[in-house]
């Protein structure tokens, strides 16, 4: 010990101050809650603890403590949600029945509804699954046996008697008798036409005689001198069909006013109105073999006239307004498209619906029948256009690649080109060889309303549209030949002569316009076979 430490410390003396003696620290202790409204208060007993008194849980240092009641039912919630869990564990275990009618068969065994109001097939399996579930968990193993049991012994005296309850129904729609003797029409039609279509084909690519780009490009010099010869106003109300009669020599028009007219060619001279329909007229067509004249209406109905004026046929049986119209190239069918999301083929000389065809998810608007008479081409406001073969009732392709409504198809004379117009202002060819798109031609600036191959050989294409304008393109390349401009309103509608040589087109500006070859005499009497 050092010196410093030794010698005593001088303090300075502080005021002292009473010290409070400091009670110890006790555990709260926990008292029940006070009964109220004259309830009685919670025994005691030890018999009595567990299951009157309110829950308890130990502390860390031994006391217990009431558990609020909150906390009671959350933890009552976790039981039943592990109760529920452990039971669909158990069923997903169990083998159901798929079928309706086992489901239903093994309720009534087991003594329960064999449907409710309301109930699904699926809700009636997961029923079923459940009282399953909730048997094998009480232990009733017995009475799930014994209806598995009886379904076996039953399955096995149905297999002995042979009778089977069930009813085999067939995955196609059954046709009329008319359909099937259309059907076979329609395939000795085509196999004849395809036939002479292939044989002057080979006849073409044999025969040194035969120039084939000398023709094209000489029908290809009669496009582009196309020149406005004639309008004419053909309503009172805008126009939106027209077409030319087989030789040419009539042009059928109709207007929204409901009303059709004949005109002679080619001096476009009125001689007959069609009278008849309710409601606006959505298109006309001319027969392809006779003079015989459809008009298509919002009144639902299609209707079969002479040239004389007189009303022959009505074709009743679509639930919408209709879009066009076209007939099949034998002249003996006519198809219907209709906003009711299908498309008709009736018979022209019984007035018969043959066929009823769906496939479309929104509204029918155009339709073309292929020159040879064995396939038919759809489109919709659903982007899409389809080809159904007429001999078997098939779709065997289906043509995606607009964006928007297809309005417009037309076939080409060589029997493999189909041509699309729509919304989305663009033309498309599609190669049925293919089963593709080949060219997109971004025609116009405004949605085309009508596309039509030139009828004799597809050489040249023409498209109507709502910029005005109709125009011209080559069938070699698709590049534009000619633009046809004069009208002051949307065209609606065009058509093309037999021969090539005079087009027709109508519009929302109430006229007729024909726009015909200007070359001379020599030329147009040049056989283009």
């Amino acid at each position: 010990m050092t010196m410093e430490e030794d010698k005593p410390s001088t303090t300075v003396a502080e005021p002292s101050v009473a010290a409070v003696p400091i009670a110890p620290v006790r555990p709260p202790v926990p008292r029940p809650p006070a009964p109220q409204n004259g309830e009685a208060r919670a025994s005691t007993s030890d018999s009595d603890s567990d299951s009157a008194g309110p829950p308890r849980a130990t502390g860390v240092s031994g006391a217990e403590y009431e558990i609020s009641e909150e906390s009671r039912v959350v933890r009552e919630r976790q039981e039943k949600a592990i109760q529920e869990l452990l039971m669909k564990r158990r069923a997903s275990a169990l083998a159901v029945p798929t079928n309706d009618m086992a489901v239903r068969a093994r309720l009534r065994r087991l003594g329960e509804p064999i449907t409710l109001f309301g109930e699904r097939e699926m809700e009636r399996r997961d029923r079923l699954r459940m009282i399953m579930a909730r048997l094998d968990s009480q232990g009733e193993l017995e009475k799930l046996l014994k209806v598995h049991e009886e379904e076996e012994a039953a399955a096995s005296a149905a297999l002995e008697d042979g009778d089977d309850q069930m009813v085999q129904y067939p995955f196609y729609t059954e046709g009329s008798k008319a359909l099937l003797n259309a059907r076979i029409d329609i395939a000795k039609y085509s196999i004849k036409r395809a036939a002479s279509r292939l044989e002057r084909a080979r006849r073409k690519k044999d025969d040194p005689d035969e120039d084939m780009d000398a023709e094209l490009d000489w029908a290809l010099r009669q496009a582009s001198s196309l020149e406005l010869d004639c309008s004419e106003i053909g309503d009172d109300r805008p126009l939106s069909g027209c077409s030319f009669s087989h030789d040419g020599k009539l042009l059928a028009t109709c207007a929204i006013s409901g009303v059709a007219k004949l005109w002679s060619m080619p001096e476009a001279k009125k001689f007959a109105t069609l009278k008849g329909h309710t409601e606006r007229l959505t298109d006309v067509q001319f027969s392809p073999v006779h003079n015989l004249v459809a008009t298509a209406s919002a009144d639902r109905t299609a209707k079969l006239w002479n040239t004389e004026g007189s009303q022959l046929v009505t074709f009743k049986g679509h639930l919408d307004r209709l879009a066009r119209i076209a007939f099949h190239p034998s002249g003996k069918y006519l198809g219907t498209t209709s906003f009711d999301k299908t498309w008709r083929l009736w018979d022209v000389e019984t007035s018969e619906e043959l066929l009823l065809q769906e496939g479309h998810s929104r509204s029918v608007y155009g339709i073309a029948f292929h020159p040879d008479g064995s396939l038919v081409a759809s489109s919709g406001l659903d982007a899409l256009a389809r080809v159904w073969d007429l001999r078997t009732g098939r779709s065997i392709l289906s043509l995606e690649g607009h964006v928007k409504k297809v309005l417009a198809l037309s076939f080409s004379a060589n029997g493999y080109y189909l041509a699309s117009g729509g919304e989305d202002n663009t033309c498309r060819i599609w190669d049925l060889r293919k089963k593709k798109s080949i060219y997109i031609i971004p025609a116009h600036s405004n949605l085309i309303s009508q596309v039509k191959f030139e009828p004799q050989e597809g050489y040249f294409l023409v498209t109507a549209s709502y910029d005005l304008t109709t125009k011209i393109w080559s069938a070699r390349d698709f590049k534009p030949v000619r633009t046809l401009s004069g009208h002051e309103a949307k065209v609606t509608s065009l058509d093309i002569a037999g021969d090539g040589h005079q087009i027709a087109t109508v519009s929302h500006d109430r006229t007729i316009k024909l726009w015909s070859s200007s070359t001379n005499e020599k030329d147009q009497a040049m056989d283009v076979d």
